[in-house]
C-alpha cells in the first residue's frame, strides 16, 4: 500500500481531529504523519510518527531552526524517506512552506490544504509563531504545489484574493464519520445551548454571551455550556459573571466527551466572525458534526459557515454580530418544537448528502491519484 505522508508543524492539536479523521479514512493509501513538534494538549497520534523534535533540548531546538532556515535536516529527512512516501499532503499554507523543501528533495508531490487563516488573515499574523519563512517561500509554493485544497468555496475565493492560482485551486469539504455522528434516538436537555471552539476572538464566544443574556430573559431555564480553551477564556468568564448568566466553562475536552454534549444539546451555537487581523471561518466542521447528530445550528452569516448549513432548513442564521438577531435565532430553537424537530430530522440527511466523509475521503484518493499521474486535479470525480 502507497503512504500519504500527513504533514502538519504541530501533531495534533486536540481542535483538528478532522485531520486526524480524514487521514485514518484512507483506503489506498496508509497515512503516515510527520511534523516538526507535538503539540502541546495533543490528540493521540501513531508511535511511528515522524517528529523533527523529539524533546525541547537546546541541540532539538537548533534542529528545528537549521531546518526551517534551510530546508535540510539530515535525520528529519532520512526518517521521511525511508518511510517512501508517495506524496506529502500538508494541512494550512505556511505548513506547506515547511513542508516545500522535503517535497523538492525526495521528488514528491505536495498537496496543501487551505483552511482558514491562512488565507484569511494579514500577512503580519501569518508570520507568528511559527510562520516567519512563509512570506519568503509562498511564491515557490504556489509555483511548486500540485493542488490546494480549499476547504469551502469560500476559501477557494479568499485564496484567488491573496495571490493563489485559479487553476490550482480545488474545492474539497472535509467529511464527517456517520457512524461516530449519529443522533443518540433520545429527547435532548430541552434548554441546552451548547459553543465548542477555541475560545480566540474568531470564534464570536462573547457575542453568544450575550445572546445568552437576552434569551435567558425570556427563558429563565436556558444555560450554556461552553467547552474549549484559549486566551479568551478569563475575560469571557468575566463577561458571562457580569450579564449574570447560566454559563458552564468545561476547557478543553476530548471527543467523545465533546460528541456525548452534542447528543444532550438542544441547539449548537458557534457564532464566528472576522477577526480584526481578518482570520475568518473556513467552514467549520464542528457543525456539520452537530448536524450529523440531529442538532440545528444556530450561527452568523459569516465566511463559509452558509455552506455547511442550510438556513432555515437545519438551523439559522444571524447578520454577522448582531447578538439580538442570535438570541431570536437561538429562542426559536428552544421553543419552536416543531422547528426543531423539522430542523433536527433534516440536518443529518444533509450532512450524509454533502459532507459523509466516506465518500469525501473516496474524492481525495482520486486527487491524489490524479497528482500521481501528473494530471490536474480537477479531473478527479
Amino acid at each position: 500500500m502507497r503512504t500519504a505522508a500527513i504533514f502538519r508543524y504541530e501533531l495534533l492539536p486536540i481542535s483538528e481531529t478532522f485531520i486526524r479523521s480524514q487521514a485514518e479514512a484512507l483506503q489506498e493509501f496508509r497515512p503516515r504523519y510527520a511534523g516538526i513538534q507535538r503539540a502541546p494538549n495533543s490528540l493521540p497520534i501513531p508511535d511511528d510518527s515522524i517528529l523533527l523534535m523529539r524533546g525541547d533540548s537546546i541541540a532539538e531546538r537548533i534542529r528545528r531552526r537549521l531546518f526551517l532556515h534551510t530546508g535540510w535536516e539530515p535525520r528529519f529527512y532520512r526518517e521521511l524517506r525511508d518511510s517512501a512516501p508517495a506524496l506529502i499532503h500538508a494541512h494550512f499554507a505556511p505548513d506547506g512552506a515547511a513542508a516545500l523543501p522535503l517535497s523538492s528533495k525526495l521528488g514528491k508531490p505536495l498537496i496543501v490544504t487551505l483552511h482558514g487563516y491562512d488565507v484569511t488573515s494579514s500577512e503580519e499574523s501569518l508570520m507568528a509563531p511559527n510562520g516567519r519563512f512563509y512570506p519568503k517561500r509562498k511564491a515557490q509554493l504556489i509555483e511548486s504545489a500540485s493542488v490546494f485544497l480549499c476547504v469551502s468555496e469560500f476559501i477557494r475565493q479568499s485564496a484567488i484574493k491573496a495571490g493563489y492560482p485559479e487553476s490550482k485551486l480545488r474545492v474539497h469539504y472535509i467529511g464527517v464519520d456517520r457512524k461516530i455522528f449519529t443522533p443518540r434516538g433520545e429527547p435532548p436537555e430541552r434548554n441546552l445551548v451548547l459553543f465548542v471552539g477555541r475560545l480566540v476572538e474568531k470564534k464570536g464566544c462573547e457575542f453568544l454571551i450575550s445572546a445568552m443574556q437576552s434569551v435567558q430573559n425570556t427563558l429563565p431555564e436556558a444555560r450554556l455550556v461552553v467547552i474549549g480553551d484559549g486566551r479568551l477564556r478569563p475575560s469571557l468568564e468575566a463577561l458571562a459573571g457580569k450579564k449574570n448568566i447560566s454559563c458552564q466553562f468545561l476547557g478543553s475536552q476530548p471527543s467523545n466527551v465533546v460528541r456525548d454534549w452534542l447528543s444532550r444539546a438542544r441547539v449548537f451555537c458557534v457564532p464566528s466572525i472576522a477577526a480584526r487581523n481578518g482570520d475568518s471561518e473556513g467552514l467549520g466542521m464542528v457543525f456539520a458534526e452537530a448536524q450529523a447528530m440531529g442538532v440545528p445550528v444556530v450561527s452568523f452569516r459569516h465566511g463559509g459557515i452558509p455552506e455547511v448549513i442550510r438556513d432555515g432548513e437545519t438551523g439559522l442564521l444571524a447578520p454577522e454580530r448582531d447578538y439580538e438577531a442570535l438570541a431570536q435565532h437561538l429562542l426559536r430553537c428552544l421553543t419552536d418544537d416543531a422547528f426543531w424537530r423539522a430542523c433536527s430530522r433534516r440536518a443529518p440527511e444533509w450532512i450524509e448528502q454533502q459532507f459523509d466523509l466516506h465518500k469525501q475521503t473516496r474524492e481525495l484518493e482520486g486527487i491524489y491519484n490524479a497528482v500521481m499521474r501528473g494530471l490536474s486535479p480537477n479531473v478527479a470525480s
